[in-house]
């Protein structure tokens, strides 16, 4: 059976033969492993193998995308890719034009998860396991991780040739406790760009969760109702990601007439002091690439500059069609799913207000830490922090139930009024849409503070 380099060689001077505007290859390798805890017990630990790829055709506007695992019928399913466009085309196609691109983009030994034994990783969750059920009071727990080592060949009608190496580590503790009727949970959520070096000597963080659920059984519970509050790094980091990020994806502007309306450039929708990026290029990061599945290079975009709304996020169709620039942002989960607008890695910009300098002023708020779900309507958004505190003049004070946070996006933004200087990059977890879930994103933030914002309470 013939490898993907020789496959990407012999295609690399074919695609352009095909009557298409468009054709593009991925070809994909992928070792991965995981292992998983309920409670006290082992849940699983796999290894496992996938290779595969697809072809994704654009004709007259239409797209056809055909997948496969072997590469024997590759010019059939080439073909069959072609077919489809030409039935769904019914229009120009409009697709930005890119100039072809040659690079091999690999990870050296210590990103390489692979290097590290199954059984050796195992022997660190273990032990993590174990300082979990050394605290008392708890009624349950999980921990799962899991890592991957993938090795993708994008070859294009436009010549491209780009082979991508990329490693990546996932780790999720949480602690359930329960007593009285009332049951809390408290949870760390990390990774990495495959270094498993970043998720040993975590056993003091695994242990203070686990008293943390405990604790949130005696917390008291916040009153309802509009407080100042002071996010940190990690909260504010999703609330960037998941209630303006997505709102900054092309795909989702160009075709929601109501968005449209308000995601015009140049808008206001925060204060001069208010910056938000988009950032693949910044190293050792799981949300950077050097190129996007359309082999458009990563790029850094200014998504709000001064408090203006300056860019979004495009593949090569959402850039042509809205008239603006490809900012390689186009990325698949895996090779069964084509391309479509993600972020990268997405954060407020730091600023040079201090811990202290924020919460000095405020006679009562709300500091609200890590967060464990939430929801975004269009511009509306709740979020469950992961733990929060009382704030008394000027000084943080006792531990609170998780609160609820709730409001629109853009009132909130203008509604930011200090900005810490302390950014930090949330590498836990990863982003879903459209079906293709979870991308390997980063967020962060500094600490922000929000005037009026409305918590849910008692």
């Amino acid at each position: 059976m013939p490898d993907i380099d020789s496959v990407a060689e012999r295609l690399a001077g074919k695609l352009r033969s095909y009557r298409a505007d468009h054709i593009e290859v991925r070809l994909e390798e992928t070792e991965s492993s995981a292992v998983s805890y309920r409670g006290r017990e082992l849940e699983a630990a796999t290894r496992s193998r996938d290779a595969g790829g697809n072809v994704r055709a654009l004709v007259d506007g239409g797209w056809g995308f055909a997948t496969f695992n072997s590469l024997e019928a590759i010019e059939k399913r080439i073909a069959q890719a072609v077919e489809q466009a030409r039935l769904a085309g019914k229009a120009k196609s409009e697709f930005a034009p890119m100039p072809p691109a040659s690079a091999d983009v690999t990870i050296d030994a210590k990103h390489d998860p692979r290097r590290i034994s199954l059984a050796e990783k195992k022997a660190l969750l273990d032990e993590y396991n174990q300082t979990i059920w050394s605290v008392s009071g708890l009624q349950t727990s999980s921990i799962g991780y899991g890592d991957s080592r993938r090795r993708c060949i994008l070859v294009n009608s436009d010549g491209s040739v780009i082979r991508q190496e990329r490693a990546d580590i996932t780790l999720r503790v949480t602690a359930v406790a329960a007593g009285s009727g009332e049951v809390q949970q408290s949870g760390i959520s990390m990774g990495s760009r495959g270094d498993f070096e970043e998720i040993k000597g975590l056993h003091a963080r695994v242990k203070e969760t686990a008293e943390r659920a405990a604790a949130l059984l005696k917390a008291p519970q916040a009153r309802g109702g509009e407080y100042t509050v002071v996010l940190d790094p990690v909260l504010a980091g999703v609330f960037v990601h998941e209630a303006f990020g997505h709102l900054s994806e092309a795909d989702h502007i160009y075709e929601n007439p109501q968005l449209k309306e308000v995601m015009v450039l140049g808008r206001e929708f925060g204060g001069g002091h208010l910056n938000i990026i988009d950032d693949a290029t910044i190293d050792n990061l799981r949300g950077s690439y050097a190129f996007d599945d359309e082999g458009v290079p990563g790029q850094r975009v200014h998504l709000i500059r001064e408090g203006r709304l300056s860019g979004r996020l495009h593949s090569r169709e959402t850039a042509a069609k809205m008239g603006e620039k490809p900012s390689g942002s186009a990325r698949a989960i895996s090779f069964r799913h084509p391309p479509i607008v993600r972020m990268a890695n997405t954060y407020i910009e730091p600023r040079d207000v201090t811990f202290d300098q924020m919460i000095g002023d405020i006679k009562e708020g709300i500091y609200a830490r890590n967060w464990y779900g939430g929801t975004t309507s269009m511009e509306m958004f709740t979020f469950s922090a992961g733990e929060a505190f009382m704030i008394r003049n000027g000084r943080v004070e006792e531990l609170l139930r998780p609160v609820v946070l709730s409001g629109n996006v853009f009132e909130t933004l203008k509604r930011i009024d200090a900005i810490g200087n302390d950014l930090e990059m949330n590498q836990g977890g990863g982003c879903g849409k459209g079906g293709q879930s979870p991308l390997p994103v980063s967020n962060g933030s500094p600490h922000i503070r929000i005037q009026k914002c409305l918590v849910g309470g008692r």
